[in-house]
């Protein structure tokens, strides 16, 4: 049986269909535009939609016996619509920084420690609790005429099968899913004064949906058998899709977004994890969970350096110009869309430090690969009280092609880092919980056996690490000196 792995992200939405030996028979991907305004950050939820039915259509016109399809979506971002489904507005992204003031609210009224605890989340505006407070107070409205309040996982299940359900994962996101008892936390919703029936039913990760609806058989050339898996977040497929299944070895998750991905074999203490803002998400392996350490802007950094200072050349091109090893001495504070953990401020901005007229391009290309490694040892080293244990890194995402980066997130982490032979481990993780969920693989241990593929491992060599932790001692400074200029008069 022929199976897809829809992975959903801010940017665009790809599909990669695999056969049953875990061999994969082709991809599609579609962009959708997202607006970056001033005032927030939005997207066209129908626009995404759309993309979404564009790669199916394209993969069913060459696998229309494809059997099952699971989706895995970024968080937070969600959607309110009509009965019918039709979006009522466009949706905020995690980087919007609205809601910061109706998080505050609910913070006071339960207490900060009080939400941890049923959350495993640190109150924050990114999650989609504090957005859907905001519009109900500036669009009221709007907000009664919801009909639905979907996540992008949810969103793409309900409008291939007409089931609106969404899982453990994802609905961590929202800071409205209790840890605890994996349920939705009526004592938040009423709190929020969020109508909890609006909001998906609750399943487990890797649950079948259905399978699609007969429309939607029609609208894209797909055998009205195939079935819909709701599988996760996207990161927790990533992490799936890497072969991660216990605390031993950690994700880098190299893609727009940087993450860093541990997965723990208890419940972690809620209360330490917050400190950090870092949250506590049920994994796809019952008991354990996974931590998410990450930078809004990882390859996005990467890739407004190419866009803006490249002068046409690309990033392998940049990578070679700069023709040296080890650290240039540059700092480069990686906020650019804000600050993620472990400080989670959304005022913060990007920095570079230490030009001079004799610095090019290439230097700041990889001056800004340093920046987001340094952030990842960061967050390294504030999981360390956490019950963190590994010796070993996976990379995927597009940055796990740069051996550049790859060795010196080594050397800065001071860990072997291994990259996978796909790049797109979100979709890899999703069609493994479908082929596991649909009975095609007896577990996830078997669909990793025959779909995790290791290309290269990179060790660290002390002598550069030495030397990226001396320019590091003077990075750890620099949020510091330099957030209190970015506030506005």
């Amino acid at each position: 049986m022929k199976i897809g792995g829809l992975d959903i992200g801010t940017t665009g939405c790809k599909l990669t269909v695999f056969d049953e030996k875990g061999r994969e028979l082709g991809k599609a991907y579609r962009d959708y535009p997202a607006r970056r305004l001033e005032s927030g950050h939005e997207l066209d939820a129908g626009c995404l939609i759309e993309g979404v039915f564009e790669v199916i259509r394209e993969i069913a016109a060459l696998h229309p016996d494809m059997g099952a399809i699971g989706v895995t979506s970024f968080g937070e971002t969600f959607v309110m619509t009509d009965e019918a489904g039709r979006p009522l507005h466009t949706a905020m992204l995690y980087t919007d920084p609205r809601g910061a003031e109706e998080v505050a609210e609910l913070s006071e009224k339960l207490g900060a420690g009080r939400i941890v605890k049923i959350t495993g989340l640190a109150p924050h505006e990114m999650y989609s609790v504090g957005k859907l407070m905001w519009i109900k107070r500036h669009q009221p409205e709007l907000f009664a005429a919801a009909r639905r309040i979907l996540l992008m996982e949810d969103y793409a299940v309900w409008s291939l099968t007409g089931n609106a359900q969404i899982d453990y994962s994802l609905a961590t996101r929202t800071m409205a899913f209790d840890i605890n008892t994996l349920t939705w936390s009526r004592e938040i919703f009423d709190a929020a004064g969020i109508d909890l029936s609006l909001m998906s039913r609750l399943v487990p990760t890797g649950t079948v949906a259905g399978k699609i609806t007969a429309e939607v058989a029609e609208r894209t050339g797909l055998c009205k058998d195939c079935v819909v898996v709701s599988v996760s977040h996207d990161q927790v497929a990533a992490a799936a899709g890497a072969g991660v299944f216990d605390g031993e070895i950690a994700v880098d998750g190299a893609g727009t977004v940087q993450c860093l991905t541990p997965v723990y074999d208890s419940l972690p203490d809620v209360e330490v994890m917050a400190k950090g803002y870092f949250s506590v998400v049920p994994y796809v392996v019952p008991g354990k969970y996974a931590a998410y350490a990450f930078s809004y802007t990882g390859g996005a950094l990467i890739k407004w350096c190419v866009d803006n200072l490249g002068g046409g050349r690309g990033n392998a091109e940049l990578e070679q110009a700069y023709g040296k090893d080890g650290p240039t001495g540059l700092l480069v504070l990686p906020h650019f869309a804000g600050a993620a953990t472990p400080y989670m401020d959304t005022g913060s901005r990007g920095a570079i430090l230490g030009l001079t007229t004799e610095t090019t391009a290439p230097e700041i290309y990889r001056a800004c690969m340093e920046g987001v490694a340094y952030e990842m040892r960061l967050n390294y080293e504030a999981l360390a009280d956490s019950g963190i244990r590994f010796t070993r890194i996976r990379a995927t995402g597009g940055g796990a092609r740069s051996k550049v980066w790859m060795q010196m997130k080594a050397d800065v982490l001071n860990m072997p880092v291994t990259a996978l032979k796909t790049s797109d481990a979100g979709t890899v993780g999703s069609a493994m919980l479908t082929g596991a969920a649909i009975g095609v693989f007896k577990d996830l241990e078997e669909a990793a056996g025959l779909m995790v593929k290791e290309t290269e491992t990179f060790l660290p060599r002390q002598e550069m690490h030495d030397k990226y932790m001396k320019i590091y001692k003077r990075y750890k400074e620099v949020y510091r000196a330099v957030r209190p200029l970015m506030d506005a008069e």
